[in-house]
């Protein structure tokens, strides 16, 4: 990898390392510390998630304005700025603004992180976006660790030493990100070949965007079934008396997975992904698979096996789908593309918790894993179909000498 990408990638492990210190725990605090019940505390985070959305979309297009370098450092701020504020403020309404203003900062970042990763590296193809995925897990199992024992002396200090954290994440990108900084009116054009529109109607109606719609209908369907691990899942867990520390095992071999399994991924996309439309199909069937044994699993070996597999498969679609919307993107529209799926990622978030919430109450795990299998069927039909607006519109382009 270029050396530019490793800033990338190091940048990026700071950053979720510095977010991973606090998310696990923001339930807690709000329920044990500030008094606040679930419900109250699940609509807080859905107003961060929400946030989050609006930050990834705006973030996209001030990439591909003022590119990447501007965009991460205002993201940082931003973010910066709310931790500060939830470090010295300890009230609820005071909670409620900056842990919100938290989600909308950090949502700024990521279009850039990936935009940029693509770009300095383009040879690199799925790699780059696999490197930084790699990073962001690194950085969720450090944070994650680090800020379970940080909590067991003082919350304050989580959310010190978050703020002191995106203090390292500013200087790394103050210092290194300008240099490799790619102005949005020298991008490389897309890999897609179709007819470009100029001027204000780039996007509306274009062939590129309505397959990114398609991905990212897809996309968000997979999310929607990934955080029942987080969700009800957990609760499932509970109720068949499986230990909350196995539990929390499951999540480490998650993480120990994805780090230490990328030669095992390396050679499985190369010897049978042969494209990263396989890579994405062969990962949504294993996430189907591993649903169906979570359906089936009463023992915590049940849930450990559909864990392994659950993650072999999001190692496939999690790279894949940032790796399909920077080939999809027009020239200077990377960053609003990246926007667009970080988005339709957060949003699943946003919905599978409520989502599964409402199955769970209403008719138990019976309802829900059917329910999940065919949201899943869903998004692996618009994973096949995806490039289908792109491939009419180059078979309908004029061809050329």
């Amino acid at each position: 990898m270029p050396r530019s990408l490793w800033l990338l990638v190091i940048g990026m492990a700071v950053n979720v390392t510095g977010s991973s210190l606090l998310w696990p725990l923001n339930s807690i605090y709000i329920h044990e510390h500030l008094g606040k019940t679930l419900t109250v505390a699940g609509f807080i985070l859905m107003l961060n998630s929400g946030a989050s959305v609006i930050g990834n979309l705006i973030g996209g297009i001030l990439y591909d304005k003022l590119g990447g370098y501007l965009s991460i450092l205002l993201g940082i701020t931003l973010t910066t700025f709310s931790l500060l504020g939830l470090t010295l403020f300890h009230n609820w309404g005071a909670y409620c603004t900056f842990f919100t203003l938290s989600g909308f900062g950090s949502g700024i970042i990521y279009p850039s992180m990936y935009a940029m990763a693509g770009n300095v590296w383009p040879e690199g193809g799925r790699k780059s976006f696999n490197s930084i995925y790699v990073a962001q897990n690194v950085g969720v199992a450090l944070g994650s660790a680090i800020g379970g024992f940080i909590a067991s002396h003082s919350f304050q200090l989580i959310f010190l030493s978050n703020t002191l954290m995106y203090g390292v994440f500013f200087l790394i990108a103050f210092f290194s990100y300008k240099n490799i900084q790619v102005k949005a009116d020298i991008l490389p054009s897309s890999n897609v070949k179709v007819p470009k529109r100029k001027g204000k109607h780039l996007l509306k109606g274009s062939p590129a965007m309505y397959s990114l719609g398609i991905l990212g209908f897809g996309y968000l369907l997979c999310w929607i079934c990934y955080v029942q691990w987080q969700a009800t899942i957990s609760t499932h867990t509970q109720e068949l008396g499986i230990p909350l520390t196995q539990y929390s095992l499951l999540w480490a071999v998650n993480g120990g997975l994805i780090v230490f399994g990328q030669p095992l991924i390396s050679f499985f996309t190369k010897k049978i992904c042969t494209s990263i439309k396989k890579q994405m199909l062969i990962g949504i069937g294993i996430f189907i698979l591993s649903f169906l044994i979570v359906g089936k699993a009463e023992l915590f070996t049940g849930f450990l096996v559909a864990m392994i597999i659950l993650t072999i498969g999001e190692m496939l679609i999690w790279p894949a789908v940032p790796t399909i919307a920077d080939k999809l993107a027009p020239k200077g529209k990377e960053g609003f593309f990246q926007g667009i799926v970080n988005s339709t990622a957060t949003g699943g978030r946003m919905i599978g918790p409520l989502l599964g919430g409402m199955l769970v109450d209403s008719s138990g795990m019976t309802l829900l894993v059917p329910v999940l299998v065919v949201l899943l069927v869903i998004s692996l039909l618009t994973a096949f179909f995806y490039d289908y607006p792109t491939k009419e519109a180059a078979k309908l382009a004029p061809k050329t000498n």
